[in-house]
């Protein structure tokens, strides 16, 4: 079997271990969030937050919920992270933007943030702050999930089928889980421009 082949294979095992139950919750969940007026936050590192980026562009104009990424605003992270350490820029940001019990986190992380081995901090802490304030958590993770499975209201964990791929598997069905959640009927408020179209 080729490499192509194997990687395929192994996104199909992907598809059909996914928690349905899970991704239907958190449906509902982003369902309360627009209907209470609320703003989703998207907080992920690395090609996590690239993909966080792109999600706020589809639940805005999409979906139509007021949605942030702090990893949009370079100049603001980087301040952050050299005057006062990586582990806190999102808890700051979500301070500012004054993170309320109407709002959610929606967290896209290969691991989900683990305090003692030191990764990914930074969600860490916006996670216990999100809870502290009463908004809501959700997520896309891998591997075992990490924090934000043991904190979030609504966790998607992308099934580990080879131990080789977590990372892109995990951070390709990030994009396809939140284009199924920007897509669904209970969500979506705008069509898109290719399927309206061809129409």
């Amino acid at each position: 079997m080729s490499y192509v082949q194997q990687h395929l294979k192994e996104a199909a095992e992907v598809i059909q271990k996914l928690d349905i139950t899970a991704i239907e919750k958190m449906v509902v969940l982003l369902a309360g969030i627009k209907q209470a007026g609320g703003r989703i936050f998207f907080l992920g590192v690395g090609g996590s937050a690239g993909n966080c980026s792109h999600a706020v562009n589809d639940f805005r104009k999409i979906v139509g919920i007021e949605s942030y990424a702090p990893t949009d605003n370079v100049s603001e992270l980087t301040a952050r992270t050299n005057d006062d350490g990586w582990a806190s820029i999102f808890v700051e940001w979500l301070k500012v933007s004054r993170l309320s019990g109407k709002d959610a986190l929606f967290i896209m992380s290969v691991g989900g943030g683990n305090l003692e081995k030191n990764i990914s901090p930074n969600l860490v802490e916006a996670i216990k702050y999100a809870k502290v304030v009463g908004a809501k958590v959700t997520g896309i993770v891998g591997r075992d999930g990490g924090y934000t499975a043991q904190a979030a209201d609504v966790c998607v964990i992308v099934p580990t089928v080879n131990p080789d791929t977590i990372t892109p598997h995990s951070e390709a069905f990030q994009a396809v889980i939140w284009h199924l959640l920007v897509s669904h009927p209970l969500l979506k408020a705008s069509q898109t421009k290719w399927e309206s179209a061809v129409k």
